[in-house]
């Protein structure tokens, strides 16, 4: 279970397709990750669909794709799902959960991260740091939303995970000597919270065209700590504009399937994975290393257009 960045290739396949219709013609127990990030039905101003549905229409439908991420999920397999929420409609995320976890579908659920957005620490030395960003909320009644959950669902909820593969140092180095489960190594599980601030933009428009997506680091911590390989299938079934498949790219998923109905998405997301394969040349370049070919057709393929 070990994270492989050096991959020769990784296939794309990413298709203008509803997910739940998509995702029928997969074959069963064929995916190894799913991460994603559904609409939160908080009104969100999406291009090709209505963020607004009632309480229980929004949980049948969130239900429904669901059991088909069940249904093509590898027993050992993961579905990171990432959730938000608005001040005055706190429980989205914790409705989702009891609904997924119910009989009717059936995850366990295995782990709870937050992806902090934006935090301010007091440090020993008595100053304060402020670092992320947030999206300021002008009220008397609410306190500035600064993070997310990603829930990891399973089917047993025994999934096997790469903990360290994400992992910190120790700030005391003697506790490397100190527990034996260090085996010597100055790595330690990170826990479940994930500062993973967005990056800087100039123009939203340009720079991040979608109202609601998270960064590719936080899709890439959710890839190691499941730990991948070259042979690994990874699911997004609200593609968005892409950044779960950079992340497959970056951390050498074999095979990446994304679905949207937005056709515009699509085209962003294959643009954005262009990039980062052109990015990733350069890097091997200016490092005078060749971790993967990149003569046309093997960088990435687009099974689909």
């Amino acid at each position: 279970m070990s994270s492989n960045p050096k991959t020769p290739e990784t296939k794309f396949t990413m298709e203008v397709k509803d997910c739940i219709e998509a995702m029928r013609q997969l074959p069963e127990r064929s995916v190894d990750i799913v991460v994603t990030s559904p609409p939160y039905n908080l009104g969100i101003k999406y291009k090709n669909y209505k963020d607004s549905k009632t309480p229980q229409e929004y949980i049948t439908w969130c239900q429904a794709w669901a059991l088909e991420i069940k249904r093509v999920l590898k027993d050992n397999g993961s579905f990171f799902l990432n959730l938000g929420a608005s001040p005055s409609n706190p429980l989205v995320p914790h409705e989702m959960i009891v609904a997924l976890k119910s009989d009717a579908v059936g995850y366990c659920l295995q782990n709870t991260f937050h992806w902090i957005k934006s935090i301010t620490v007091h440090t020993r030395n008595d100053e304060v740091l402020s670092v992320g960003h947030f999206k300021p909320i002008n009220s008397q009644r609410f306190v500035n939303d600064c993070h997310e959950f990603i829930f990891q669902l399973t089917k047993s909820g025994d999934v096997l995970l790469d903990r360290r593969a994400v992992g910190v140092e120790y700030s005391d180095k003697s506790n490397i000597g100190r527990w034996s489960h260090t085996k010597g190594q100055d790595k330690r599980c990170r826990g479940n919270n994930w500062f993973i601030p967005y990056e800087t933009i100039v123009n939203r428009v340009k720079d991040r065209p979608h109202p609601a997506t998270f960064p590719v680091a936080l899709a890439s911590n959710c890839i190691r700590i499941h730990g991948c390989t070259s042979e690994s299938v990874m699911l997004d079934p609200f593609l968005g504009i892409g950044h779960s498949a950079v992340a497959a790219k970056e951390c050498g998923i074999g095979h990446f399937i994304g679905f949207d109905i937005d056709a515009e998405y699509v085209a962003t997301a294959k643009w954005a994975v262009m990039s980062a394969a052109d990015a990733m040349t350069a890097q091997s370049a200016k490092s005078k290393t060749r971790p993967w070919k990149s003569k046309a057709g093997e960088k990435f393929l687009f099974e689909t257009e």
